[in-house]
């Protein structure tokens, strides 16, 4: 039997639940999980604000853990292997959006913890195509981070540009993993909080940002570009204000409040906005082939499973740096 943190009405507590393990398809390998992130796009899916998933629903989709059993159509991975499985759970492989390398919009596409049943459980079933190996020289629960706010933040950090000053707003699960991998590259790193989170402040610098504020202040320099982790569409007028002519504000989330109106001046002198929609498994192989490179760190906070509505309050409420993290075994 596995156990499973399920969410069965919208709002309301995630309840555990024992049921028998999942039963692998053809296409698919069963996993024992070790470790599981939470992340802001559970909350999103269980304050129903992501509301066309289906329920009940087990969230989650930063999965780490081991095969148990593989289906009879897998090839390159066996039972015993370490994987990891993300946001992005299953695609049609056939769309122009799939063969032309843009998987993360096939418009068909299921994701892990909202489609298809996550890692709020101690086993699972994942579509082999849409898992990873997971490199060596982390424990689970510090892998598993990697996994969403890792691969989301990377996306967003490449689509961002090329520019030297990078601006965070939302220095959570995402923000301290890319803050690690812009310095790498050269960047310097500018980090927002929330307005008076002098710990959350305090953190960034320690991780080597040149400068920490509430994200109410202007940067002493502009920026080349901006990304908004933080779902507040408010924010988007203040990014836009801080970044030199012709710099990105890249909105990172999948769910974010509405954005008001804002002059056009702030838009003006070739500014971009733009959004980034899920990953793709490029994305994935390449953060995964990097990060024990560069030696990245998330710093996490773990939890038991039996303790998962505790972590999505503490997550809600901005209670720990770095990200939360469910461990099962």
């Amino acid at each position: 039997m596995s156990r499973s943190m399920v969410l069965e009405r919208v709002g309301e507590p995630l309840v555990m639940r024992s049921r028998p393990a999942p039963e692998p398809r053809a296409s698919e390998i069963q996993i024992a999980i070790e470790a599981c992130g939470v992340c802001r796009t559970d909350l999103h899916v269980h304050d129903g604000e992501l509301a066309e998933g289906g329920l009940p629903r087990v969230l989650g989709h930063q999965i780490v853990g081991t095969i148990t059993r593989v289906g009879s159509a897998v090839s390159g991975f066996t039972a015993g292997d370490r994987v990891g499985v993300p946001w992005l759970g299953w695609t049609c492989g056939t769309c122009d959006y799939c063969v032309s390398g843009r998987e993360n919009l096939c418009r068909s596409a299921q994701f892990t913890g909202y489609h298809r049943d996550g890692g709020f459980a101690d086993a699972c079933v994942a579509d082999a195509r849409y898992a990873f190996r997971m490199p060596a020289g982390y424990s689970a629960a510090e892998a598993a981070p990697l996994l969403c706010g890792g691969l989301i933040g990377y996306r967003s950090l490449r689509l961002a540009g090329d520019g030297k000053r990078i601006g965070l707003y939302g220095f959570g699960s995402a923000g301290h993993m890319i803050a690690q991998i812009a310095q790498h590259q050269g960047r310097d790193v500018f980090a927002f909080t929330r307005p008076g989170d002098a710990a959350g402040q305090r953190f960034a610098r320690q991780l080597g940002a040149i400068w920490a504020g509430g994200s109410d202040e202007r940067p002493p320099q502009e920026l080349d570009a901006a990304i908004l982790f933080a779902p507040v569409g408010e924010l988007v007028p203040l990014a836009l204000a801080a970044v030199a002519p012709g710099g990105t504000v890249v909105c990172a989330g999948i769910h974010m409040t509405d954005i008001p109106s804002f002059p056009y001046r702030l838009l003006w002198e070739e500014r971009t906005i733009r959004s980034v929609a899920n990953l793709t498994r490029r994305d994935g192989d390449e953060l995964l082939a990097l990060a024990p490179i560069i030696g990245l760190r998330p710093q996490v906070t773990t939890y038991a499973l039996a303790d998962a509505n505790t972590a999505l309050a503490d997550l809600r409420a901005g209670h720990f740096e770095g990200t939360a993290v469910l461990v099962m075994r």
